[in-house]
């Protein structure tokens, strides 16, 4: 039977290892990373769609996490506060790399009862063995779809849909409102269903 005290200890036990790196401990940062540099990566695959330039970007993250360890507060989870590193360390370098998408239809003040929070996104293939074929192609085009979102839509589509994090979550590690998050959601989803019209269609 878990106690209280058994179900809080992750919690306690990665608020030590923060306290630790935050004397100088390097191999307690080096548990942190080994805890999260797979979904740190997994995250900005998801953005860069490159693995070589996804594995450079994670190694920058935890680099600029190291150096500014000493200004994670405990305000929120550590994974919180890392991932707002990796965010704007990856956007910053789609940004340099010219990368263009949906920016020109952002509108941080779009009214809030336009945006449906539940709304569809992407059509999900079924994962039946004969459809094997058109879930890659589905899934293919999706990739595609998302590449053509600007960094800042692409963010919160990826950390919504693949992170599957609240928007209060998202808002604290794109330092941003939770308005910002949903009308920036709700144009990423727009652009995504006009580049996918015709997949909507057929699942």
């Amino acid at each position: 039977m878990q106690t209280e005290a058994s179900v809080a200890q992750p919690d306690v036990s990665e608020l030590e290892l923060v306290k630790r790196c935050q004397k100088g401990d390097s191999a307690a940062f080096d548990e942190l990373v080994a805890r999260y540099r797979t979904r740190v990566f997994g995250m900005i695959y998801n953005m860069v769609h490159n693995e070589q330039d996804a594995w450079d970007l994670a190694q920058d993250s935890f680099v600029k996490a190291w150096k500014s360890i000493d200004r994670f507060r405990g305000k929120s989870s550590f994974y919180t506060w890392l991932y707002r590193i990796v965010m704007n360390v990856t956007i910053d370098w789609l940004r340099k790399k010219q990368v263009k998408g949906g920016g020109t239809e952002f509108d941080d003040n779009v009214q809030l009862r336009e945006i449906d929070p539940a709304s569809k996104t992407v059509p999900r293939a079924e994962p039946l063995p004969h459809q094997r074929m058109e879930r890659r192609e589905v899934r293919t085009r999706i990739d595609q779809a998302i590449a053509q979102l600007s960094p800042e839509h692409r963010a919160v589509i990826l950390m919504k849909e693949t992170e599957d994090m609240q928007y209060h979550e998202i808002a604290e590690a794109l330092g941003c409102s939770i308005g910002t998050v949903m009308s920036r959601l709700f144009y990423a989803r727009k652009k995504l269903q006009n580049l996918l019209r015709d997949v909507y269609e057929n699942v």
